[in-house]
């Protein structure tokens, strides 16, 4: 997908079904060469505003999935915005906004950094450690 540079609608569908089940039909509604657009041009973007905000443009994405195709598919490192891995860094309030993400983002990339982890690593921990305490 990389040397590609954009989605196809089956990768989207499952991205969708793998990380909310529940809504993942509403991206249905996508034709694929929207898909190939926005993708695209999400994966190409300079800005992180824009990665992220672009793939909200999609039926049925949301920061959470937008997050999840980022760290899936973008070269770069992204964690994945799930409510039990913000839990386990003691945030119990926000909202999905360009700028909790954003710092959420950096906030991971830190920690992952200090201890020498990547960043699925740093993501399954975070959400492990919620599942057993919350």
């Amino acid at each position: 997908m990389q040397k590609r540079g954009y989605l196809t609608k089956n990768e989207l569908q499952k991205v969708a079904y793998w990380k909310l089940p529940r809504s993942s039909g509403h991206v249905e509604k996508n034709n694929p060469d929207y898909i190939k657009d926005i993708t695209a041009c999400a994966f190409s973007a300079k800005s992180e505003r824009a990665r992220i905000r672009v793939l909200s443009c999609l039926d049925g994405v949301g920061l959470p999935t937008a997050s999840a195709i980022l760290h899936l598919f973008h070269k770069d490192r992204y964690p994945i915005l799930d409510f039990r891995a913000v839990w386990s860094i003691g945030v119990e309030s926000y909202d999905y906004s360009f700028s909790f993400w954003w710092d959420y983002v950096t906030f991971c990339r830190e920690l992952a950094n200090r201890n020498d982890l990547d960043m699925r690593t740093l993501d399954r921990a975070l959400w492990q450690y919620s599942k057993e305490n919350q």
